[in-house]
């Protein structure tokens, strides 16, 4: 599949019709998305017939997007049941087959490797501190090959040293720097969007 088509697929995908602030749930929109999982599998092959989990997977963009890049099997995760009612949606209306799990990334009962890629937008830790890195301490403990992972491009250093020193990654590389465009969802956005620098890093556990 070209990377247009993908994008234009993701594009019709609902979104949340009423987002959770203290979730930081922003949508992961086509443009993104779409460049995100082409690049995990054109450049690494960490998709087609890969089991893929999509952590904190809101609406289902990214878990959508790998089935529609061929994932063998896919697992959506989230702590927001009405998220997963959109994202369940989004795959049946794209006719793609994937598993969803209501949890808390910290509360999953995973032990080892169960997984080849996990894909992820994590909340960025601004309402909640160390969010982030909460989702992909969990992310290198499940994934086998590779975790592809959403980061504000101003925690960067503390990205990369917290994955090698303290989560064991074997890698920690920053694939490309991306506008993050943030729509005006909540009462304290003042301005209609706001464009935040973020890394799409790629993980070796």
């Amino acid at each position: 599949m070209k990377l247009k088509h993908l994008e234009g697929l993701l594009g019709d995908l609902q979104q949340f019709s009423n987002p959770k602030v203290e979730l930081e749930q922003y949508p992961t929109g086509p443009h993104i998305a779409s460049r995100m999982i082409y690049t995990a599998e054109n450049s690494f092959d960490d998709i087609s017939g890969k089991v893929v989990a999509d952590f904190g997977c809101g609406c289902g963009t990214l878990g959508v997007a790998s089935s529609l890049l061929g994932a063998e099997h896919v697992v959506g995760i989230d702590i927001d049941p009405q998220s997963l009612e959109i994202a369940s949606q989004n795959a049946e209306d794209l006719e793609v087959g994937i598993n969803f799990i209501w949890s808390d990334i910290k509360n999953l009962k995973l032990r080892g490797p169960l997984v080849d890629t996990v894909v992820m937008n994590p909340p960025f830790g601004t309402r909640k501190k160390g969010s982030d890195m909460e989702f992909l301490c969990m992310a290198l403990k499940v994934a086998s090959r590779a975790v592809y992972s959403l980061h504000k491009t101003t925690t960067r250093e503390h990205i990369k040293r917290t994955a090698l020193r303290d989560y064991g990654a074997k890698s920690a590389e920053v694939l490309c720097e991306l506008r993050f465009d943030v729509p005006q969802l909540y009462k304290f956005h003042k301005k209609k969007e706001v464009d935040v620098a973020v890394d799409l890093w790629r993980f070796v556990p």
